[in-house]
């Protein structure tokens, strides 16, 4: 996926090691102590606001006698992150590496509590206060008029929500959806073939990154459009009174350009001359080349999800890979929670195994369980430099890494991803995932929407508000009300298939 609003880097500098020497097994102790109180305290629930845009306070934890500092703690879960890596790791047998012929739909689905209603509609605040009536195109990040196609998307996904929520009257969902798929249909593209990678939410005006107004194209990503591919298709499926105008999104497209021999293809302006690179690794990959696959393109190599997988045990649970990462293809081979979210919400995970994205939240069970740390790490926004990173469980060899795109290091800022929280918790309803949705609830409500996450080492919300993450937050909850698969539920169907039963009528 592109990452929105990213000014250029500013050097920060990574906590110091502590000096004077402390055993490992008294540091551990004191860690585990503190970190105890410090779950048991962060997840506890206080009384749910009347007011559906009051910020509930901070749930601070209380100090143990013998704290350790932040810089403390850190240092001692990097070391334990550091061994909890075992080459090569426990894969997972061929029978089960299939995508399920049904669907899957997650336990306890069907019906959202009172607090989860309050939590849709509280994310729905963020769209309110972003959305651009000029254009019907949403901020990316609060009160920034750029915007991606990927972040497009969530604002899509979170208007679909808000109306079968209830939460939007369907007259407003009509007019803003009519005018958001109007200008997807005619805006300026890239080269006259594909939506450049960021707009002027505004105007309409290609940028680059954190720009507003001076006129850019560099590129387009393939696995943007891919994610877009799949709400064009749940919005034309679901309301049939909008398919023409879906339809007419995807033919003001040139998409031939975003397939090659199977598989997806972005391009990139570097120096102003154009790259045209084969796009995506294991995860967002396979998710969105799924996406492509339901307008009838060719992505067969992309959703092969095993040719290019290996596995690598993180604290005993053995997650897959990418083999291809940066020394060996130039492209990092982020491990990620996001694209198995979306794959399961979205689809049932007909994309992916479901026994990946089973041995991914595992491993970060596992990791509470060895570190105290409440774990659910995917990519997203700062609130401070370097302003994107992507919180992989595993990427180009290193467990545990915080890194940006330029693969610069920041494990300092690793946090606990609300999006990546409720969306594992509406898909698996675990003891853990619950501890995960109440410490969302606790610890990153403002008035304007949910907050992207909160520091591990700082202990401080992560208090950028994006579209993706309440866009996330929206759609897992909408699939938690209907209790199916989205595209199922919506009757998408793909294109191959719909070809097929017209042939056999």
């Amino acid at each position: 996926m592109s990452s929105d609003f990213q000014p250029p880097p500013k050097s920060l500098s990574i906590l110091a090691s502590v000096g004077g020497v402390v055993t490992a097994v008294i540091a551990i102790a004191i860690l585990t102590s503190w970190s105890k109180q410090f779950s048991k305290t962060s997840i506890e629930k206080p009384e749910i606001s009347t007011s559906e845009t009051a910020s509930r306070p901070l749930v601070q934890p209380e100090k143990p006698q013998n704290p350790l500092s932040s810089a403390q703690e850190a240092e001692i879960v990097a070391s334990l992150d550091a061994k909890s890596v075992v080459l090569p790791g426990q894969p997972i047998p061929k029978n089960q590496l299939t995508v399920a012929i049904i669907p899957y739909v997650a336990p306890g689905v069907g019906k959202l509590t009172p607090e989860e209603t309050t939590t849709a509609r509280q994310a729905w605040s963020y769209f309110q206060r972003n959305w651009n009536d000029e254009t019907g195109l949403v901020n990316s990040v609060d009160g920034f008029a750029s915007v991606s196609m990927w972040d497009q998307t969530a604002a899509i996904a979170a208007l679909v929500s808000a109306r079968e929520l209830n939460i939007v009257p369907v007259a407003e969902f009509d007019a803003k959806m009519t005018k958001m798929l109007k200008t997807l249909a005619s805006m300026p593209l890239y080269k006259g073939e594909l939506p450049n990678k960021v707009y002027n939410a505004k105007t309409l005006v290609p940028v680059n990154y954190g720009q507003l107004e001076k006129r850019e194209e560099i590129g387009w990503s393939a696995i943007d459009l891919g994610r877009m591919a799949i709400w064009l298709k749940i919005v034309g499926a679901k309301y049939p009174e909008m398919r023409l105008e879906t339809e007419a999104v995807w033919k003001h497209w040139q998409v031939k350009r975003l397939t090659r021999r199977g598989q997806m293809y972005g391009t990139a302006v570097i120096k102003g001359r154009e790259q045209y690179n084969q796009e995506g690794r294991l995860g967002y990959e396979n998710y969105a080349a799924y996406g492509l696959k339901l307008w009838g393109l060719d992505v067969n190599k992309a959703l092969d999800y095993q040719s290019h997988a290996a596995f690598v045990d993180l604290y005993g649970e053995g997650i897959p890979y990418d083999l291809r990462d940066y020394k060996n293809s130039g492209a990092n081979n982020y491990v990620l929670s996001e694209p198995y979210i979306l794959d399961g919400i979205e689809t049932g995970f007909q994309a992916l195994p479901k026994a990946y994205a089973d041995r991914i939240l595992a491993a970060q069970a596992s990791r509470y369980q060895a570190t105290k740390q409440l774990t659910a790490v995917t990519e997203d926004n700062l609130d401070r430099s370097p302003y994107f990173v992507y919180s992989s469980l595993f990427v180009n060899g290193k467990p545990w890494a915080t890194i940006t795109d330029t693969r610069q290091q920041h494990n300092d800022l690793r946090f606990l991803s609300a999006k990546a929280a409720i969306g594992w918790h509406v898909l698996y309803n675990t003891t853990y995932t619950s501890q995960l949705f109440d410490f969302v609830q606790a610890n990153l409500k403002s008035k304007d929407g949910w907050y992207n996450g909160f520091y591990e080492s700082l202990r401080q919300p992560n208090k950028t508000l994006t579209a993706n993450n309440n866009g996330v937050i929206l759609e897992s909850l909408l699939y938690k009300q209907v209790g199916q698969p989205l595209t199922v539920w919506a009757g998408v169907k793909s294109q191959k298939l719909t070809e097929r039963a017209i042939r056999t009528r």
